[in-house]
């Protein structure tokens, strides 16, 4: 190995002390170690450090760090500037990593190198049923459109911070990240558009717990529907059909809805067929009635939440030109 890890893992925490148990859990038994950890607790009262203590006594190579809270981003770019691998790559905290994951991104990068590079996220056999049903529903055709890492996709594949890695000379070009939401598409923005070459390795994936609950899960893609618009504002040619879709669910259901009540209860056939195409979908990819049964709900919420925040985000800073715009935004959201 050589004096200085290949790889600097970087995690911003924030009150997750068992999400870092379970991670650093992981990353001990990787058959490829050529990384260090770098922990970043983001002004945490519920710290980590017992935990990483834990793990570097039976072998992890980890560096700890503690800061006031400042954001997520801003946790990343202090953890980058503390690391000393040639290459950057991003978990969050509730993410746990299969033990050939560096192997496979080592084996990618030597045969295909690549200056970014982004893998998918799947549900552990351990994950609760709620949290299948979540995942199935962030990562279907029938909701997302693929856009996070399937076979099939509307988008240009867009590496996110649950699963991600670019280089130093990335970094050293594009700057860190912004105190912002969807940071990590807009980083992965300012990446493609400098001219970086950037993949998805499929095989390269990490298990992500999803939101236990379905309230967290809709305030969750509330925040990420919001989050479309303020792309927009920052590229101008961002917003794809993909990302409309969900609006457009949403103002067809509650078409089809007052229909309903006002003219004949017929027009509810349309939402019906969904659900059951969501049904039958989640059946065939986890072979379980119940995770099935629960991804129905799991895909309205995520459309019509993700919708919702949209259209809002939309009327707010679109149409009626309201709030701060992005610059500014993202200079009080760094504390300039």
């Amino acid at each position: 190995m050589a004096d200085n890890p290949r790889f600097s893992v970087i995690v911003p925490v924030y009150n997750r002390p068992q999400e870092v148990k379970d991670l650093c859990d992981s990353l001990l038994l990787q058959t490829d170690r050529n990384f260090e950890l770098i922990i970043v607790e983001d002004g945490s009262t519920l710290p980590c450090r017992n935990e990483v203590e834990d793990a570097v006594s039976r072998g992890l190579d980890v560096k700890y760090f503690y800061k006031e809270n400042e954001g997520r981003s801003i946790a990343r770019n202090y953890g980058i500037e503390k690391a000393v691998g040639d290459y950057f790559v991003f978990f969050d905290s509730d993410c746990v990593v299969p033990p050939d994951y560096f192997k496979i991104v080592s084996r990618e990068l030597d045969k295909h190198p690549c200056d970014c590079y982004g893998g998918p996220d799947a549900a552990h056999e351990s994950f609760s049923d709620t949290q299948k049903a979540i995942n199935y529903s962030m990562t279907s055709f029938l909701t997302t459109g693929g856009i996070r890492g399937g076979k099939v996709r509307l988008e240009k594949f867009v590496p996110r911070t649950f699963n991600m890695g670019y280089s130093r000379a990335v970094y050293e070009a594009v700057g860190g990240f912004r105190e912002m939401f969807s940071e990590d598409i807009d980083m992965s923005t300012r990446i493609r558009n400098g001219g970086f070459k950037t993949e998805l390795l499929r095989d390269a994936y990490v298990w992500h717990k999803r939101r236990i609950d379905f309230k967290k899960f809709l305030r969750q893609v509330y925040v990420f529907g919001m989050s479309r618009i303020t792309l927009k504002l920052l590229y101008p040619d961002s917003l794809k059909a993909v990302h409309v879709l969900p609006a457009i669910f949403v103002a067809g259901c509650v078409a089809l809805i007052l229909a309903a009540i006002l003219i004949s209860p017929l027009f509810l056939i349309p939402i019906g067929l969904y659900a059951l195409l969501v049904l039958i979908g989640a059946l065939l990819s986890t072979g379980s009635l119940k995770i099935a049964f629960l991804a129905v709900p799991a895909a309205f919420i995520q459309l019509c939440g993700y919708g919702a925040g949209f259209i809002k985000a939309w009327i707010m800073k679109i149409l009626l030109r309201r709030g701060r715009n992005i610059e500014e935004e993202i200079q009080i959201r760094k504390g300039k």
